[in-house]
């Protein structure tokens, strides 16, 4: 079992075919000048054209990325990226954070090693708050933006149903992502725990938990990623139930509402201003998803089906233009999309929109 708890099976991609788009519209010639002269590959097609660079943001020396597992924008234009840290690395700091020209700002985080993974941002009032997730404390921290702790969220141990088995053995719990619905209530994703969702007021009082292990309307198999949306007449939430292979929508008491298809292994969202969704896939894609969560176009789909093993692989055996194995994306405040990688050398693409 890999740092993202989940089990590579080359079977559970079969069904990803169905969906119009490669991701790969505009023939990719690497080496190749595109119309800006650049030589770094081009992802997409029609309105939704990328230019990709890999290993975007300069490290400091005394840095070296774990898993890339979390990616957001401030208001600055800064991007945050939390990761696990490598072994090798001489700081501890899992969270990195950089300008938008790719400058290194600052890094903070050394509580975070080993389980940094879902990362949320939100303005609250004048201010701006990052919700991190750590999947081998169990926690769940609001910070500042500078890392300074405004609350922590442990063990659901106010839910039933995560009271003690027959055999007093406490119920697993390990947080992949949250969302923040508009009235402040915090919906936590245990994705790598029981498959529950915990729900919280803004303080971080226990309000109740819904979903659990199954594959029936209402149940998930590693809720994954989770976000409000709020661009219908009512905010739903929409979680990422990668392990069934579907996106489940819920209403903000809990209640299933409908499923989503054209997903494989989702790992979390972010929602563009103008309705647009990017979605990180698992299995080697990024997928674009409309207003009405209909399938865009895939960006940079590599259908070797060889992402399993070439995640453990140094970055000189990643080929440009393709992703290996999406966990989390965004997009900023211009349109581009930042894309962070489950594999063990990190990797952070950023897509530049050309169209």
């Amino acid at each position: 079992m890999g740092m993202c708890g989940f089990r590579y099976d080359k079977h559970m991609q079969t069904s990803r075919r169905n969906f119009i788009g490669t991701g790969l519209g505009v023939p990719l010639i690497l080496g190749a000048s595109n119309k800006s002269g650049s030589s770094k590959p081009i992802l997409g097609e029609g309105e939704h054209k990328y230019e990709a660079t890999h290993d975007w943001g300069l490290l400091p020396a005394n840095i070296r990325y774990g898993n890339t597992h979390g990616v957001c924008e401030d208001a600055q234009g800064h991007i945050y990226v939390h990761h696990t840290v490598n072994a090798s690395s001489e700081s501890n700091d899992s969270m990195v954070v950089f300008d938008q020209h790719g400058k290194f700002v600052k890094s903070w985080g050394k509580e975070f090693k080993g389980g940094a993974h879902g990362l949320h941002i939100l303005k609250e009032g004048t201010q701006e708050f990052l919700y991190l997730c750590d999947t081998q404390r169990g926690v769940v921290v609001k910070t500042t933006l500078a890392g300074e702790e405004v609350f922590t969220i442990g063990y659901p141990k106010e839910s039933e149903q995560y009271k003690p088995g027959v055999d007093g053995k406490p119920i697993k719990y390990s947080p992949t992502n949250l969302a923040v619905a508009p009235n402040g209530d915090l919906y936590v994703g245990d994705g790598y725990g029981s498959s529950f969702i915990n729900q919280y007021n803004r303080k971080g009082e226990y309000i109740r938990t819904f979903g659990g292990l199954g594959a029936e309307p209402g149940q998930m198999s590693c809720p994954h990623g989770i976000i409000c949306d709020v661009r219908g007449p009512a905010p739903v939430l929409i979680v990422a139930d990668r392990a069934n292979h579907r996106l489940q929508r819920f209403n903000l008491d809990g209640k299933h509402v409908d499923f989503v298809s054209g997903v494989n292994l989702p790992c979390h969202f972010n929602i563009f201003r103008n309705g647009d969704v990017v979605l990180p896939d698992l299995g080697a894609r990024v997928t674009l998803l409309d207003g009405n969560n209909q399938v865009i176009l895939h960006l940079g789909e590599d259908t070797s089906n060889t992402w399993g093993e070439l995640r453990k692989q140094p970055r000189d055996k990643f080929i440009a233009g393709k992703f290996v194995c999406p966990h989390g994306a965004c997009f900023d405040h211009a349109g581009n999309i930042f894309v962070v990688e489950w594999v063990e050398v990190g990797r952070v693409t950023k897509l530049r929109r050309v169209a």
